[in-house]
């Protein structure tokens, strides 16, 4: 049976997800996407004639009988993968005897697709809120079982070496098969050449005693450490040679003033008129000039203790850096010490950052604040320090700059963290940054239903931008409203009850 003939059993609304299934690897995201527009338009809107249509039983043909099928086994496999994860996405929001209904449907597919297979066992665990069962086929299984029962004999010869000999027995040629017939052949030419040799020294390369295997691993260890530090070291001397050669490209002050800017950067020496003259050379750099000086200088491999004294200086300097400039600094300074840390900031580096911030504000939200939300792991300690800055620094302009970066990236706990702080700064959003913010918060409600961060942002929204709420979004938060699962649910609703329209 074709699709159109497959869509007639459909009612309007149903046909548009079953389109959005068919659209290839994206149809469960493009399927909820539409599902969340017709839940804004409707908030009573359900997908239950949805899934009732897909367990209607269908008379087609197989092995030249007329037989009875679910509708949803007529459909391709992709769709069926694509309604999995689907209902995988939002089944917490839907029956779930229905739920369990279509899946049991779908068990009855003649065809046997394992990642279906799979995909149905996961989604029954979470409905059931059980672990119970493996999602593995038997086919799987047992190769597992046959995989372990190979290593589990202590006695067998060559464990992963009978393994791959058991596959080239099968026929099956791998290119684990081919490393390891290389492997053999090489042997076989060592024990040739040993054969030359007296019989004490075969002995000893043969038959190894644990003590003498393990100075020989102690030896092969200390040879491969050895090589690996000489490359390492080859590596630094090179990365080094190679900036040594581009320094050449910089005019002969700023070669000059690179050691002067250096001692800068020693926690223990003192700045004086000679440094701050030195670092007028930002004024004078071009934008391939100011990453040169930067990474000659190596800006991010600079201790935190020495931050304080090379950031008085650069704030010093009359006039300002340029936009380009002061990124660019900030960028080599800075991203890469916040990026990596796993605790809340030192005292030095929270200094620096909102110094630089405050004098600095676009370059630091372009090349500092931008690059750690967009790398999508934003832990307890970025998030507490960026919050800072939204809080202390940044004007009302730059707050919503940060809050438009925030619409496009991925959402963490962390990212939510700062969301918050922006909300409670009371931004001044326009009718179109309202709109795709709740347009956000609908597709990511799902995802945070159980978030306590998530339903705070909520309430401020709620509470704080009431008069933004136009009919549209009083939709489009209810249905955000309709997947929270925390204690602040009831109070939630009743804020947005409050609402006046």
């Amino acid at each position: 049976m074709d699709l159109k003939s497959l869509m007639q059993r459909f009612d309007g609304r149903s046909r548009l997800l079953v389109h959005a299934l068919h659209l290839g690897a994206a149809g469960a995201n493009n399927a909820q996407t539409v599902f969340n527009k017709q839940r804004r338009c409707d908030p009573d809107f359900t997908l239950t004639p949805f899934l009732q249509t897909l367990c209607q039983q269908e008379a087609c043909v197989r092995e030249d009988a007329l037989v009875l099928k679910p509708l949803v086994c007529l459909f391709s496999e992709g769709f069926q993968r694509n309604l999995l994860c689907f209902l995988h996405l939002i089944h917490s929001g839907l029956p779930k005897d229905s739920v369990l209904h279509l899946l049991h449907c779908l068990t009855r597919d003649d065809r046997e697709n394992q990642w279906a297979c799979a995909l149905i066992k996961q989604l029954q665990r979470d409905i059931e809120g059980t672990r119970k069962g493996t999602l593995l086929t038997s086919n799987c299984t047992e190769t597992l079982e046959s995989l372990c029962a190979r290593f589990r004999n202590a006695n067998a010869k060559g464990r992963w070496a009978s393994c791959v000999e058991g596959l080239i027995t099968e026929g099956k040629e791998t290119d684990v098969s081919v490393l390891y017939q290389k492997k053999r052949k090489s042997d076989n030419m060592d024990h040739d050449g040993d054969a030359q040799e007296d019989p004490q020294s075969k002995r000893v390369k043969v038959d190894f005693s644990p003590s003498k295997e393990e100075r020989l691993s102690e030896e092969e260890e200390h040879k491969m450490g050895t090589t690996q530090q000489n490359q390492s070291a080859a590596s630094v001397s090179q990365a080094h040679s190679d900036l040594l050669g581009s320094s050449k490209n910089l005019p002969d002050n700023m070669k000059a003033a690179i050691p002067v800017i250096k001692e800068l950067l020693d926690p223990e020496s003192l700045w004086d008129e000679s440094s701050l003259s030195a670092l007028k050379v930002f004024h004078e750099c071009d934008p391939n000039e100011v990453e040169l000086l930067c990474s000659l200088l190596c800006l991010s491999e600079a201790s935190e203790q020495s931050l304080p004294q090379f950031c008085s200086c650069l704030l010093e300097l009359s006039p300002d850096l340029s936009h380009s400039t002061a990124s660019a600094v900030i960028t080599h300074l800075l991203l890469h010490k916040i990026v990596s840390l796993a605790e809340s900031a030192s005292r030095c580096l929270v200094t620096v950052v909102t110094s630089l911030c405050t004098r600095y504000p676009r370059p630091t939200c372009q090349a500092l604040i931008e690059p750690i939300l967009r790398k999508g792991q934003t832990g307890s300690a970025q998030a507490e320090l960026l919050c800072r800055l939204v809080v202390d620094c940044l004007e009302p302009h730059h707050r919503l700059l940060v809050f438009r970066t925030t619409l496009g990236v991925s959402w963490d706990e962390g990212v939510l963290s700062v969301i918050h702080a922006l909300l409670d700064s009371k931004l001044d959003l326009s009718e179109e940054d309202f709109s795709l913010f709740t347009d956000q918060l609908c597709r990511q409600s799902l995802h945070f239903s159980k978030s306590m961060k998530f339903a705070k942002m909520l309430l401020s929204v709620l509470t704080k931008y009431q008069s933004h709420v136009n009919p549209s979004g009083h939709h489009t938060l209810s249905s955000c409203l309709s997947f929270n699962e925390t204690f602040l649910k009831k109070s939630l609703q009743a804020a947005l009850k409050r609402i006046s329209l």
